[in-house]
């Protein structure tokens, strides 16, 4: 009995009886209909109670979850329901996903047909990194009256934990392979000349660079050939991953560390594609998590894990620190890309001695973010005096943003200012662009 669940049709039924009896009192000849609905009802919930109970394992049911969940993406969570009753059912589906969601109103109702499975899905979508616990898979099955319902109920537990996004690495790889990214419309990287990298000697073809023209070569084969040449590969690139005070800015549910993580993985996935070198390193108070610079085949899952576990209490971060760490560990010229945020002019001059220490040695990209919400500002037509006030108050943060991209140009510094949700499009176009110059 314990499995046995009265549907609000019961209830309305016995409020329709109620009714009945109620008017009997006024007019007595109603006592006899009232008496027997009265009676017809308790027979249907007997019948009813038969139907649904008279099946040990009326339905079956399992809950299809990947393997892990893609941090800040949409993970489709798969149901399939079997029907094994001789009648037709309906169900209700009650699934316990963890508390991290907040949904406290889940619930899906569909009809099955006898003898039919039923394949549907829902969409989670984590703001965090970590476990994500699923409890019990309710399944709540009427039979046509409707009247009461039996509980099923299917694996009781369930953990899944949720990784660095990586659900969209393949759409990166194949725009990477593009060189172009849509970023409200397309946007095509021009390759400037050629890096150094010889490949081989071919025969000329009209369209072929004739500042390549092998003279030897030609004179040997007694006709026209060329040097041809590839991208450079094996170059270092770095990653540096700010967990301080300032990464805990959240926008539309992620903080700036994880926006930082998940470009930081889908970036690491494009430059072993390339053929580069990918490694990571996050740091507030000292430098953790530490992914030494390499292109074997297991190095996206070393980089990945160590992005899982990517931990901070959101201290202030030690730049001092993190430019002895960088002098020390990367003994060779290598792309540096510093994911961080400077709000104002004055925050980055407290730093930038140690930025220019680390841009001596290797090619320091600096990429921080922009105010979404300070955007909008920007972009709203004010209406009273308070909302000219906000623009102007936005305006002059823009402003600093811009202050400080050429305060980092001025030293030889390059920067990627983004929104957050264009994170990884920008960073990759910038490893692209930077690659296809040749400038490393």
């Amino acid at each position: 009995m314990k499995n046995l669940y009265i549907n609000t049709r019961f209830f309305f039924t016995l409020i329709g009886v109620g009714m009945i009896y109620v008017f009997a009192f006024f007019f007595p000849f109603l006592m006899i209909l009232a008496h027997t609905l009265l009676l017809i009802c308790f027979l249907a919930v007997m019948v009813d109670y038969l139907f649904v109970f008279n099946k040990k394992e009326g339905v079956q049911s399992q809950r299809i979850l990947p393997e892990k969940l893609s941090n800040g993406d949409e993970n489709p969570v798969k149901i399939d329901i079997k029907n094994n009753y001789r009648f037709k059912i309906y169900v209700k589906v009650i699934d316990e996903i963890p508390f991290q969601f907040q949904k406290r109103d889940f619930m899906i109702e569909k009809s099955i047909d006898t003898g039919r499975n039923s394949f549907f899905e829902y969409i989670l979508e984590p703001k965090e990194r970590g476990e994500y616990s699923f409890g019990a898979l309710n399944i709540f099955v009427s039979s046509p009256l409707g009247l009461v319902a039996k509980r099923f109920t299917f694996q009781k537990d369930a953990m899944l934990p949720s990784y660095p996004s990586f659900i969209h690495l393949r759409k990166y790889e194949l725009m990477a392979l593009q060189n172009e990214f849509l970023l409200g419309g397309i946007k095509k990287i021009r390759k400037l000349g050629h890096t150094m990298e010889f490949e081989q000697i071919k025969e000329y073809v009209p369209g072929d660079d004739v500042r390549t023209i092998n003279w030897k070569a030609t004179s040997k084969a007694n006709r026209l050939m060329v040097n041809q040449f590839q991208d450079e590969k094996a170059q270092r690139i770095f990653m540096l991953i700010d967990k301080g005070r300032t990464m805990k800015m959240p926008f539309n549910g992620l903080s700036l560390l994880d926006y930082s993580i998940n470009a930081t993985m889908a970036l690491s996935h494009i430059i072993l594609k390339k053929g580069d070198r990918a490694g990571m390193m996050t740091f507030s108070k000292k430098a953790e998590n530490r992914v030494a610079a390499d292109n074997k085949s297991g190095q996206l899952k070393k980089i990945s894990e160590a992005l899982y576990n990517v931990k901070t209490d959101f201290f202030e971060s030690d730049f001092n620190r993190l430019y002895q760490d960088v002098k020390f560990s990367l003994n060779q010229r290598s792309l540096v890309l510093l994911f961080t945020n400077f709000e104002t002019l004055d925050g980055l001059n407290r730093q930038l001695k140690y930025l220019r220490g680390i841009a001596k040695n290797h090619l320091l990209v600096v990429v921080f973010f922009k105010n979404s919400e300070i955007q909008a500002l920007m972009h709203k037509n004010p209406e009273n005096m308070q909302e000219i006030y906000d623009e102007i108050v936005a305006e002059k943060f823009e402003f600093e943003k811009k202050l400080i991209i050429q305060e980092l140009r001025k030293y030889g510094i390059y920067s990627v200012y983004t929104l957050p949700e264009n994170l990884n499009i920008d960073v990759i176009n910038k490893y692209l662009e930077i690659k296809a110059r040749g400038i490393l």
